[in-house]
This record gives structure tokens, sequence and C-alpha cells, in this order.
């Protein structure tokens, strides 16, 4: 018995010595990092309730932290709990706000009839991507990342990403709106399929992939069109930020694959699926500079022309900012 307790624990030192080791504790925070959260805030685009609690500043190890992060219970003014406490940043935590009132509310309401009651989703964690040694740290640790798993509605039924995504007609229907609404909103948003890391939660984050703050990843390229608001212009809790570019296909794109259960598959479902490729969303509403980028809006991208039709293939990923074939990107 003694043996196995030894063997666990150093195991577990072992696990903890790799961690330590994926953070350079001689790297220094991004000054546009700071930057967002001082205009975020000055802003007021986070207001203190109950729910939503200003704690210490959190410096370090490494880089990691923020200087005025939130504890967070409840979203959507109190309406919408959360499984676990979050720890977030201004500006995360402002996108996150209004991507529940613009969409994931709107969408439960259409699909199910019935609101959003809870969410199952991680945020602030100081790691590296993928918890590997060595990698570059991960959006989660600057409280600037969520990931969602799930949610609840209020007649009890939840609908998880891993199952949803390739579930019910209203469940996939539903993950797709709030997936695109979030391509919106953050710089990065990653879904099943889009790579092995994220085969069963929906990843967002406002990492800054180009010095301004305009260039976008949004993984899987959907076939999907949307039922939310179509026809008619919905109210906005807040502006959209401008228009971001998708990234350059010259460019390595730097992107956030993050597995937070510590368990990814190495090989997807080859169940059918008729979702491959998602139009472009082009609504009449005034752009306004988001907490996190006070630049210009600039011309969308041109749209992508549909693939021919085809036998039903698992969700490709869309391999924004890498060549064709390059394999994954990290």
């Amino acid at each position: 018995m003694w043996r196995g307790v030894s063997l666990f624990s150093a195991l577990a030192l072992f696990g903890a010595g790799l961690t330590a080791c994926s953070i350079n504790h001689f790297e220094r925070r991004e000054p546009w990092r700071d930057q967002a959260e001082q205009v975020c805030l000055a802003k007021k685009l986070v207001e203190p309730s109950e729910y939503i609690t200003p704690i210490a500043a959190m410096d370090g190890p490494g880089p990691c932290g923020m200087q005025q992060p939130f504890r967070v219970t409840r979203l959507g003014g109190g309406s919408v709990v959360l499984k676990q406490r979050m720890t977030l940043g201004c500006p995360a935590l402002a996108e996150a706000d209004a991507w529940l009132a613009d969409t994931i509310q709107p969408a439960a309401n259409l699909y199910f009839g019935v609101p959003v009651a809870e969410i199952n989703a991680g945020s602030y964690s100081c790691r590296g991507r993928n918890n590997q040694p060595g990698a570059k740290l991960s959006e989660h640790g600057f409280g600037n990342a969520i990931d969602v798993m799930s949610i609840k509605l209020a007649d009890g039924h939840v609908i998880t990403v891993k199952g949803g995504w390739r579930g019910t007609e209203a469940e996939q229907g539903f993950l797709r709106e709030i997936f695109l609404g979030a391509c919106q909103r953050f710089t990065t948003v990653l879904a099943p399929g889009s790579n092995v890391f994220h085969y069963d939660h929906i990843h967002v984050d406002l990492a800054r992939h180009d010095p301004r703050g305009l260039r976008r990843i949004c993984q899987p390229m959907i076939k999907f069109t949307p039922q939310l608001g179509t026809g008619v212009e919905r109210p906005l809790s807040r502006p959209v930020p401008p228009p971001r570019q998708p990234a350059a296909p010259q460019a390595p794109a730097d992107v956030e694959e993050d597995d937070p259960y510590g368990v990814s598959p190495m090989s997807k479902a080859g169940s059918a699926t008729h979702v491959a490729r998602a139009p472009s969303r082009t609504p009449d509403r005034p752009a306004a500079a988001s907490a996190y980028t006070a630049a210009p809006p600039v011309r969308p991208a041109p749209r992508v022309a549909a693939a021919p039709e085809e036998p039903a293939q698992d969700d490709e990923p869309l391999q924004l900012g890498a060549p064709p074939g390059a394999g994954p990107i990290y």
C-alpha cells in the first residue's frame, strides 16, 4: 500500500514540476494586456455586483495574471448561474456577458423555448497551452479565455458541447448559433472539428494575433444558415467589435489548443454530418471598438465560395493562417 502511495506522490510531484517548467518566470506580460484592462475599466464595461466581485491583482507566476480580476458566480445580471466560479479580466468578462445577452439567450429561446439557467465553463489557469512544457502561455493564464463545456436550460435540459455538436437538430442549431455569435465578439473561437483538443468544448479568447488586434481565428468553418434574428434587427446589449480579418494564408496562425480535462481522443468519430462551411454574417449593425481594441474597422475579408456538394464528411477544420495540408497549428 505504502509503495502505491509513494508512487502516486512521486507522479504528482513530477506533474507539478512539468507545469512549473512550462512557465517562463522571466517573461514579461505584453503591454497591450494591461492597456486593454485599463480601457475596459475606464469605460465601465463591467459593473461590480453581488455576483461579480473585484479581487486583488494577480501577478505571476511569470507573466500570468491581471491588474483587476473579477470573481464571477453568475452572468446576465444574476439570471445565469455558473457551475464553476470563474476568474476573468474585464475585457473577456464584458464580451462574455454581451455574448450571453445577444446570442446565447436568444438562441436558447429560439430553439428550445426556454432561457439558459446555468453554464459550465472554465476560466483562469496559469499554464502553457495543452499543459505542455515550454509551450506558449495559454490565454487562460491572463483571465482572457473561457471554455464552455455545457449549458443547462431553465427546464433542466443539459446541452453538452461534446454530445450536442452532433446531437439533435435543435442542439446542433443552438450550438452553431452561439459559435457564430462568438466569432463576432472574440478573436479566437475553437469548437469541435477545429482540432483534437476541442472535441468537447467551445474555446473563446481575446488574444491578439496581430499588433492591431484585427486578425481573428474562427474554426471550424461550418455550413450553416443562422436562424437567429432572420429578417429582424435585434437590439444589442453592446455593439459588436469592428470586423476582424481572417488570418493571412502565408502567416502561421497562433492558436489556443486547450484540453480542460487533460485527455484528448486522437481520432474523431466517423459519424456523418452535413455541417461543413458557414456563410459570412453581415448584419446591418453599427460597429464599435470593443474593450480590447480601439483600432478602426477594416473591410471584411471576401466571402469564401461554398465547396461543391459531396458525400457528408466529418467537420473539416478551417486552417486559417496555415496552408492546406500544414497539419495542426499551435
